[in-house]
């Protein structure tokens, strides 16, 4: 039953001696008479087996959610008070009590109600470290279970501190860091588990899976430390090519880092340069994009390839290769300069415009 609500934010005033006295006659009173009907029920109406769960729904010490309007009748607040209210209830109390029904909800897969209720256990401060640690280790069950393994595995953590051989807590540990990569310290739990229990058959999984993992992690980082050689072997290359042919680049000072971060890159094949080029037709709001224009190659040879045919977007089959005109932005991008449509690539970038 879901009793961490508060009946409309109301605080209630501590009950007297002979108030809860009261409160616990009419409890018995209350169930007597409730079984009693059931009793009657039972043989009058011949209730089928599926209809007890609906009728003892109905009485407060069976109920498993607070009634639908949120209203609590006197016998609920009173039961409600009795498990919750910190004058009626030891700090140790409160946080069994809180456990209790995150466990409930847990068994439900009601894991953020279950949070819900071992945190407010674990706020109690009991100074039982057998009941924090458990508080913490449940509370890391369901935020595994919610995929929330960074949290789960600080509260695995918070658990093993107060209880450090406890050995659901290690388990929950090793899983959460085998689930963030983290597989030094998933093995580690395991060794310490095995050490206490050497046959325990989850350590030893997840300590084999854990080791598995760590070597193909090590393979990939040895093939991504290749590769990001390779990368700037290449890019080295590129950035001699392009600095040897004159050829002006705005680098705000290192040429290099302007090509390892730009989003398209020339590429260096024996000894020939091939880049990235884009034509844009502002008056269709199109373009077209040649990924490797090689440097020697000259524009008109491209615009024949690309227009022989007209394209769908050339309504008016204006775009002919003889009729057409090519402009680029000057480095100061003030201006835009014309393109001698029989020069190569080459000659357009080393203009120095």
């Amino acid at each position: 039953m879901d009793t961490t609500k508060e009946n409309n934010g109301a605080k209630k005033k501590p009950m007297t001696h002979e108030e809860r006295l009261a409160l616990a006659a009419k409890l018995d009173k209350e169930l007597d008479e409730f079984i009693d009907g059931l009793e009657k029920k039972r043989y009058t109406e011949g209730w089928p087996e599926d209809k007890w769960q609906e009728e003892m729904e109905k009485h407060p010490f069976f109920m498993t959610k607070v009634p639908e309007d949120g209203t609590l009748s006197p016998l609920l607040e009173g039961i409600q008070q009795l498990k919750y209210d910190e004058n009626e209830n030891t700090p140790l109390e409160l946080a069994q009590s809180y456990k209790e029904d995150g466990n409930f909800n847990f068994k439900y897969k009601k894991y953020r109600m279950a949070i819900i209720s071992y945190t407010e256990g674990i706020r109690k401060n009991c100074n039982d470290n057998e009941v924090q640690s458990q508080l913490y280790s449940n509370r890391a069950a369901a935020h595994y279970h919610l995929g929330n393994y960074r949290s789960s595995l600080a509260d695995c953590r918070m658990a093993l501190k107060f209880v450090p051989e406890y050995h659901k807590a290690k388990i929950k540990a090793a899983q959460c860091c085998l689930k963030l990569k983290m597989y030094d310290d998933a093995i580690d739990y395991c060794n310490d588990i095995l050490k206490m229990c050497p046959n325990d058959a989850n350590a030893i999984k997840i300590q084999s899976e854990a080791q598995t993992y760590k070597k193909i992690q090590e393979r990939d980082k040895r093939k991504q430390k290749k590769a990001d050689l390779k990368f700037h072997s290449t890019l080295e290359a590129v950035k001699s090519a392009v600095m040897d042919r004159n050829i002006p680049v705005e680098v705000d000072g290192d040429i290099l880092n302007s090509l390892e971060f730009a989003s398209e890159k020339p590429i260096l094949e024996n000894g020939t340069l091939y880049w990235p080029v884009f034509f844009l037709y502002p008056e269709y709001s199109m373009s077209d994009y040649i990924q490797q224009f090689n440097e020697n190659d000259i524009f008109f040879d491209h615009l024949v390839e690309m227009f022989t045919e007209s394209p769908p977007w050339d309504t008016f089959k204006k775009y002919k290769p003889n009729t057409l005109s090519i402009y680029y932005e000057g480095s100061d991008r003030s201006k835009l300069y014309s393109v001698d449509l029989n020069k190569t690539l080459l000659q357009v970038l080393t203009s120095g415009k």
